[in-house]
């Protein structure tokens, strides 16, 4: 399937969806004990309105963070562009690519899909649709919530080992450019 790929740990492919990555630990971040509370219903950090704007600027997600039982929250908001290169994205599908070292669940506008969004295995690569067809300009976030594992007797740290942002062209003839 033709597709074209964003490195969403390389600034100039961040520059095109005018993203940053942002930063926390913490189940939920800021709360006592990190948010690690008995019968928990919901961490708010995974939602698209989370008020993330006090969180650390994250210029390296593979930036090893330690700590035995670890939580950690990576979030960004993409602008998606109307063209890579030649190529316009309107009605493209898009996804997320990434693997969360040790498990991750991957928040997409606030919403989880539970059965590729949610923690697959130890290390494992998760692929998640983000918009069947693409809509330019529109913003999406998206939340990273990362566990350091094995649960019963963590070793290690935390970080993303990759995480890009694809579009997919589908049944789409490939040669359907623009040109200025």
């Amino acid at each position: 399937m033709p597709r074209t790929v964003l490195d969403l740990m390389n600034n100039d492919d961040l520059r095109k969806v005018q993203a940053e990555w942002k930063m926390a630990s913490g189940l939920v971040p800021g709360e006592d004990n990190e948010g690690l509370i008995s019968r928990l219903a919901s961490s708010p950090a995974r939602l698209a309105d989370y008020d993330d704007s006090n969180w650390d600027s994250c210029h390296d997600l593979t930036k090893f963070l330690s700590g035995g039982f670890t939580f950690v929250w990576y979030r960004i908001k993409v602008t998606l562009p109307e063209y890579l290169g030649t190529h316009s994205l309107k009605g493209m599908r898009c996804l997320i690519e990434t693997c969360v070292d040790d498990y991750g669940e991957i928040w997409v506008d606030g919403e989880c899909d539970r059965d590729r969004g949610t923690i697959q295995g130890y290390n494992v690569p998760q692929r998640i649709k983000i918009e069947e067809e693409s809509q330019p300009g529109k913003t999406h976030s998206i939340a990273i919530l990362a566990a350091n594992g094995p649960l019963a007797c963590p070793g290690g740290g935390v970080f993303v080992r990759y995480a890009n942002l694809c579009f997919e062209w589908g049944g789409r003839p490939i040669d359907e450019k623009y040109t200025r």
